[in-house]
């Protein structure tokens, strides 16, 4: 077995990113203060041709050099977008008839392993802070949530370490299963 080279990886370049067709899954990140969390979900983003980012509330932006130590340039091919405000990104998600989903333990959510892709339908991922989580306005406005199953005893996972999961299970999902 040899590991490959960088030149042998068929990396597509930043306009064939572009101009890929995208997964049809938007990540919304709400209050999410690590700087190399969000860096980390830029470079998910980029390696499941994600659609876009929308960073609310106190989330930072790029340019900033420290997004971009995890992000390793994938602020340049992802396409995101600032809202002030996590309510307003979701009810316009909505109306544009994207499901929306926080990412939490709440009451009646859907097991990741339980959860059923739609056929030809796009979703919104709501994620939230690193120690409050996703606040309880946006959940009871989401469509539904998921909550991915815990069994040791801290019961939360790290914001980029949920989205590569969550991503990574839906872009399976969308792309390979029946």
């Amino acid at each position: 077995m040899r590991k490959l080279e960088n030149n042998e990886l068929e990396r597509k370049s930043i306009e064939d990113f572009k101009k890929s067709e995208k997964t049809p899954l938007i990540l919304v990140l709400d209050d999410v203060r690590s700087l190399h969390n969000i860096g980390s979900v830029f470079r998910t983003a980029d390696a499941f041709l994600i659609e876009k980012i929308y960073l609310c509330g106190i989330t930072a932006t790029p340019p900033n050099k420290e997004i971009h130590k995890t992000a390793l340039g994938a602020t340049e091919t992802v396409t995101w977008e600032h809202n002030e405000n996590v309510l307003d990104t979701i009810t316009n998600l909505k109306q544009e008839g994207i499901i929306t989903l926080a990412i939490e333990q709440v009451e009646s959510a859907v097991f990741l392993q339980d959860f059923k892709v739609e056929k030809n339908q796009k979703y919104a991922l709501v994620f939230g802070n690193e120690v409050h989580g996703v606040a309880q306005e946006a959940v009871a406005l989401c469509d539904g949530c998921i909550e991915i199953p815990q069994l040791g005893t801290k019961h939360s996972l790290n914001i980029s370490v949920s989205a590569g999961i969550v991503v990574w299970d839906l872009f399976q999902k969308i792309n390979w299963q029946h």
